[in-house]
C-alpha cells in the first residue's frame, strides 16, 4: 500500500521533469481564453508549421548547451543553408538530392569548425560562436551577392506544405520526427550519455576516459546539421532564400531552450523540454498577433509572457529541489 503513496523525492521528480509542461499547459489555456482558434486542430499544425525552421534547429543547439555551451552561429547556417539549397536546386528537380546532401555538409562543416576549435583551445564558446556566425553571414552575402539567389526544386515546397486529410502540414511532421530523431540520440546512444556527463563535469568526464575532445566536435557538428536543416525548413515554408532569413533566429532557439530547461551551465535539460519551449514561445507569438496590437506593442507583450512563462518556469522547478 505504502508503495502507492508517492515519496517527496518523486513527487520533487515529478514536478522538475514536467514543470515545462505546466508551463505549456498554462500558456495554451491563455491562448485559449483570447481566441477559440486554438481548439482547431488545422489551426494548431499551421502553428507548428510556423516554427519549424526553429524547432528543427533547437535540437541541436540543445546538445550543444547540455554540453555547456552555446551557438550563436545558428541563425547565420540556417541563412546560409536556405541560399546553398536554393542555388543548388536552379530550378530542377534532379538536383534536389545533391543540393539537400551538400547543404546537410556545409552545416556539418560549419558546426565541426566550432566544434574543433572549442576542443583544442580556451576560446569562449559564446565569442567564438558569435564571429563564427558574422563570418558566415559575410559568406553568404559573398556567395549570393548580397540578393536573393536561386530557384527552389519543383515540388519541393509543394511537399512540405502538402496537408494529410487538409489538416497536418508535412513539415510540421518533419519537425516532430527531427525531435524523435533528438530524444533517440539523447536517450539511446552513448554520445547522448557523454553529452550530460561533460556537462555535469568536464574534469570528471575527462578523468573517466570519456572523449571530451570527440564529443565536443560532435556536438557542434550535430548542431550545425540540425541547423542546415532548420535553413531547408525555412525555404521550403518560405519559397525564398534570403540572405538574412535566418537572422535574430538564434535567440528565438536560444529562448526555447532555455525555456524547456536546459541551462548554460550544461548537464541538464533535454529535447523534450526544448520541444515544449519551443511550443510556449509560438503560441506567444501567436497570442500576440491576433490580438490586434500595434507591431512595437505586441513585442513588448510577447516578451512579458515569455518572461512570466521563464517566471513561472523557475518557480515550479525550484519547489521540486
Amino acid at each position: 500500500m505504502n508503495a502507492l503513496v508517492p515519496t517527496r523525492d518523486g513527487v520533487r521528480r515529478f514536478l522538475s521533469a514536467y514543470a515545462i509542461v505546466a508551463v505549456l499547459a498554462a500558456v495554451f489555456l491563455l491562448a485559449v481564453l483570447i481566441s477559440d482558434a486554438f481548439l482547431q486542430p488545422k489551426y494548431l499544425f499551421n502553428v507548428i508549421r510556423q516554427i519549424a525552421p526553429v524547432g528543427i534547429a533547437a535540437v541541436g543547439v540543445t546538445f550543444v548547451m547540455i554540453l555547456g555551451g552555446v551557438d550563436l552561429s545558428i541563425g547565420a547556417i540556417i541563412s546560409l543553408s536556405a541560399v546553398v539549397s536554393a542555388v543548388l536546386m536552379n530550378g530542377e528537380a534532379a538536383n534536389l538530392p545533391m543540393a539537400i546532401g551538400v547543404t546537410c555538409l556545409v552545416g556539418m562543416a560549419a558546426g565541426a569548425f566550432n566544434g574543433i576549435v572549442l576542443a583544442f583551445s580556451r576560446v569562449s564558446p559564446f565569442i567564438l560562436t558569435l564571429a563564427t556566425g558574422i563570418a558566415i553571414l559575410g559568406i553568404t552575402q559573398i556567395f549570393s551577392g548580397g540578393t536573393a539567389r536561386g530557384i527552389v526544386s519543383p515540388g519541393f515546397r509543394e511537399f512540405f506544405n502538402y496537408r494529410i486529410e487538409g489538416i497536418v502540414p508535412v513539415l510540421s511532421l518533419a519537425f516532430l520526427a527531427a525531435v524523435l530523431v533528438g530524444v533517440l540520440i539523447q536517450k539511446r546512444t552513448l554520445f547522448g550519455q557523454y553529452v550530460f556527463l561533460t556537462g555535469s563535469n568536464r574534469r570528471a568526464a575527462i578523468l573517466s576516459g570519456i572523449p571530451v575532445r570527440g564529443v565536443t566536435i560532435m556536438a557542434y557538428t550535430l548542431s550545425g546539421l540540425f541547423g542546415a536543416l532548420g535553413g531547408l525548413a525555412l525555404l521550403a515554408r518560405s519559397g525564398v532564400s534570403s540572405t538574412m532569413s535566418g537572422q535574430g533566429l538564434e535567440f528565438q532557439i536560444l529562448a526555447a531552450i532555455v525555456l524547456g530547461g536546459t541551462t548554460f551551465e550544461g548537464g541538464r535539460g533535454g529535447v523534450v523540454g526544448t520541444l515544449a519551449g519551443v511550443l510556449v514561445l509560438v503560441i506567444a507569438f501567436n497570442i500576440v498577433n491576433i490580438s490586434g496590437l500595434p507591431y512595437h506593442l505586441q513585442m513588448v507583450v510577447m516578451g512579458l509572457i515569455i518572461i512570466a512563462a521563464s517566471a513561472m518556469y523557475g518557480q515550479i522547478n525550484a519547489r521540486s529541489q
